[in-house]
């Protein structure tokens, strides 16, 4: 009697743990898997949400869960986050609260916001990509390590202009004293312990990837060997304390790579990077202008089909997924205003979309986007963002309204709604042909 019932204990704790495993998402073949099934998605930015979930100044939880509840009841049930900003307070452009003040010295109320987050997500099936690091000066980042590893003051590209800044910040790729900083940050958030679920990290399933930073930058192309080099520590790092979770980059493709295809290709290829990213950007690269946004989408979507096709090849020879995990495009006219019409942008988000489900129903390795970003039930105040201001898609540095999508933005949202049940009719094929 005592044998069978350890035999069967032993089969309960092994299924336990089984349901455990299969919680958490996968890649196998090159495809997403998410309880046994395939996983393409459309997800969205919402670099926010640990602000939103804390209890301190910029909190608010009543908004969090009701972002969640409308996001969730469109079906998008993936966030792209920022974990927390990082230095002193006051600085123009810079997103508020931060969470570490110093290094080593973290503000308790964000984290707080982080454990709530999760615990709302987890509620919600919903899973989140938490980027730890940042190239640009919204979140310090980059400049923030350097500041302190010795560097000097990083300039702030609203009053000193961006050459001097990333002048500044290309000196990140070879510092090793703003690594370990870093590596110090990466160990300590990675080995936490949710306040609210109880949960470790890294046994938490709401977590679908950690992502070494947003648009991670070499800014210089003889820093390039140095910049691979670093991004191969920080994944090793990340998978020697967490064995359950995917890692990936947050890298922009080539263009964040000094536009060398081949250097991304070894960036990506590194055996800990798990999924491969992409970000777009029009107008931000040139592509389309403030006062022709609709005349340069034709310009705009040739240009952007050439890029994921070519980023597309370096995936398959990797036999890794590929995820366009930011895209946007300026309201009409280049407003503002929550209530100016959205054409142009509707009608790129249309058709960046019909790239990514095209190349999912023919079995392809394009298996999902988060578009640029969410906004919700803001209600921007400022052009310029104020302590004290909703928080929207636009970070600090942006001018607030300009790439955000609005609970109002009906025309925007009935596009990524039709995204998203095109997406499910590809999980469900997929997932019978299983």
């Amino acid at each position: 009697m005592k044998r069978y019932v350890l035999v069967l204990l032993t089969l309960i704790c092994f299924t336990i743990n089984t349901d455990a495993k299969n919680k958490f998402i996968k890649v196998e073949n090159g495809k997403f898997m998410r309880d046994g099934s395939p996983y393409y998605y459309v997800g969205t930015n919402f670099w926010y949400g640990a602000i939103l979930g804390s209890e301190g100044q910029g909190g608010n939880r009543n908004r969090l869960c009701r972002e969640l509840d409308e996001m969730k009841a469109m079906g998008i049930d993936n966030l792209r986050i920022l974990v927390g900003s990082d230095g002193e307070r006051g600085v123009p452009t810079k997103v508020e609260p931060t969470l570490q003040i110093e290094p080593g010295v973290y503000n308790d109320t964000i984290l707080a916001g982080l454990d709530y987050l999760l615990m709302e997500m987890g509620k919600r099936d919903m899973v989140a990509v938490l980027y730890l690091n940042n190239s640009w000066e919204w979140s310090g980042g980059y400049g923030f390590y350097l500041q302190h590893a010795g560097a000097g003051k990083a300039p702030i590209p609203a009053i000193e202009g961006y050459d001097k800044y990333m002048n500044f910040v290309a000196s990140y790729a070879t510092n090793e004293k703003a690594h370990q900083l870093f590596y110090n940050y990466v160990s300590f958030i990675l080995n936490r312990k949710n306040r609210y679920t109880n949960k470790e990290y890294i046994n938490d399933p709401t977590i679908m990837s950690w992502q070494i930073g947003n648009e991670p930058r070499a800014f210089s192309r003889e820093a390039l060997p140095y910049f691979e080099k670093w991004l191969a520590e920080a994944s090793a790092l990340i998978r020697s304390i967490d064995k359950n979770h995917l890692i990936s980059i947050g890298s922009e493709g080539a263009w964040g790579c000094e536009n060398d295809y081949e250097v991304y290709e070894r960036i990506c290829a590194d055996k800990n990077i798990d999924y491969c990213n992409i970000h777009l950007w029009p107008y931000n690269w040139g592509w389309a202008k403030k006062d022709s946004l609709i005349e340069n989408l034709d310009r705009s979507c040739i240009n952007t089909k050439d890029y994921i096709d070519r980023h597309l090849s370096i995936c398959k020879r990797l036999s890794k997924p590929l995820v366009m995990e930011e895209f946007g495009f300026p309201r009409d006219n280049f407003s503002f205003s929550l209530s100016s019409s959205t054409i142009a942008r509707d009608a790129y988000y249309k058709y960046v979309f019909s790239l990514v489900a095209d190349n999912a129903e023919q079995g392809g390795l394009f298996a999902g986007c988060n578009f640029w970003g969410w906004g919700g039930f803001a209600s921007p105040k400022h052009e310029n963002w104020q302590p004290g201001d909703d928080y929207c898609g636009d970070p600090a540095q942006e001018a607030q309204g300009l790439n955000s999508v609005f609970a109002g933005d009906k025309s925007t949202l009935q596009v990524i709604k039709q995204q998203v049940d095109r997406m499910n009719a590809v999980i469900k094929v997929q997932g019978k042909d299983k």
